[in-house]
């Protein structure tokens, strides 16, 4: 199959056009340092080819399900009823090309608008977008938008937030000449708020908070809204949905901007996308959000009908306007959380956050209970946690994984004075008999 799109007629006449002689002409402003080598690609393959290579490859790949998996550090194994994927595989919804066209069909835009209000209903907030990337990506556009809304020198990052977003936050304000600043936790694995109150002042544009942080530790919210009531900085809350049945909203505690990953809200486990992020604030800040908004009008007959109300990307208007340059959204994944809260509703989300608790409590008493292993941080936990073995954790993980068991994920790998801890998550789709067989698999490998 050949899909060359000009025909050496084409090039010619092109070529031609520009005065130009050779397709590397056109290359020519471009010093040689910057160009990429040939690239030392393989023969051509037929599809049935290219489909026994794509298998062999994915042969050599561990899935979650094989396995007996409490990983979780971002991306959780929560059960979704098969109306979810019933409804998504359905014609009007299922395309990988996102719905952002005003003439978009009534039928996504209801969708769109009902997974806002179901964002607003479960953060506390006023107003919510159609959707981001993820939570990452959700996370730095909070922190441009922060910068809009209050310019400062520095933004306060706690020491406990997902690395991942961290990374993601350097690389979107790299180029802006914003500070980060880590805050350092406690020996309960919260941020640590005398240090807070000590830091957040007017130089900061906001302070981040993550809950659950990346330790799998609540944080003290009241108190942490409390003491940035009457300061400058904006606050940032990245929250886990799935927490939302069972504690308070953030909208509660005083948060301006609420950002999260929608993943545990009915998206399956799948190479880490794709997701979806959700993106909250409160009204007055509405036009500095970055993304679009649907919103419920009349049509001409007096019916009622959903627009884009508002799209601040530079793809549709001035640049220098433009609150985001991110052209696309996750409306597919999007519907798939609005149908997953339709079918829970509130009732059911407080239900499953409850099993969660239940059964990581009991984990890691357990685990805890064995010999050697102790937990590092004496703060409230959700759905997962950290314990501390005898022996480096990348070993006893090795020896679990030969066991048919991934027990969680080495810390070591993101902090060096956590070497010897494990972070492990226990949800609804984790039975007690699950928890038994892992906490028997770690006291034969210690």
């Amino acid at each position: 199959m050949d899909y060359t799109p000009h025909t050496e007629e084409d090039i010619t006449t092109m070529l031609a056009a520009l005065g130009l002689e050779d397709v590397q002409d056109l290359r020519a402003p471009i010093p040689d340092s910057l160009r990429m080598p040939t690239l030392d690609l393989p023969p051509g393959m037929t599809e049935m080819e290219g489909v026994g290579l794509v298998d062999s490859i994915a042969a050599a790949s561990r899935a979650a399900a094989p396995e007996l998996s409490f990983l979780g550090a971002g991306a959780y194994d929560h059960f979704a009823p098969s109306v979810v994927d019933a409804t998504i595989s359905r014609g009007e919804f299922f395309t990988a090309y996102t719905p952002y066209q005003p003439e978009v069909s009534q039928g996504t835009l209801r969708v769109i608008f009902e997974f806002q209000t179901m964002m607003c209903e479960l953060t506390g907030m006023e107003v919510a977008n159609a959707s981001m990337y993820d939570g990452s990506s959700a996370l730095a556009e909070a922190v441009l938008m922060a910068m809009r809304i209050r310019p400062g020198k520095r933004v306060i990052l706690p020491r406990s937030l997902h690395p991942f977003y961290r990374s993601v936050v350097e690389t979107y304000v790299r180029g802006i000449g914003l500070q980060i600043v880590t805050a350092p936790w406690t020996l309960g694995g919260t941020i640590d708020l005398d240090w807070l109150a000590d830091n957040a002042d007017d130089s900061a544009t906001a302070v981040v908070i993550q809950n659950p942080n990346f330790l799998g530790v609540l944080e003290p919210l009241d108190e942490i809204g409390a003491l940035l009531a009457d300061r400058s900085p904006l606050s940032i809350a990245a929250v886990n949905p799935i927490t939302l049945g069972q504690i308070e909203p953030p909208g509660s505690y005083g948060a301006d901007i609420v950002v999260g990953d929608g993943q545990p809200l009915g998206l399956p486990l799948s190479f880490g996308g794709p997701y979806v992020g959700f993106f909250a604030t409160r009204h007055e800040h509405i036009r500095r959000m970055p993304g679009r908004i649907v919103g419920q009008t009349t049509d001409v007959n007096g019916k009622r009908a959903y627009v884009l109300t508002l799209k601040t990307r530079e793809q549709d208007i001035r640049r220098d306007k433009a609150t985001s340059n991110i052209c696309t959204n996750q409306t597919l994944c999007g519907t798939a959380v609005t149908v997953y809260l339709s079918a829970l509703g509130p009732k059911g989300l407080a239900e499953v956050g409850a099993v969660n608790w239940e059964r990581s409590h009991a984990a890691q008493e357990a685990l805890c209970g064995l010999p050697g292993v102790s937990s590092p941080f004496g703060g409230p936990f959700f759905n997962e946690f950290v314990w501390q073995t005898p022996m480096p954790a990348t070993d006893l993980l090795d020896r679990l994984s030969q066991s048919g068991i991934s027990a969680g994920v080495d810390l070591g790998r993101f902090y060096e004075d956590l070497s010897n801890c494990v972070l492990t998550c226990v949800t609804e789709k984790r039975s007690p008999d699950d928890v038994d067989r892992l906490v028997k698999a770690v006291e034969g490998a210690i």
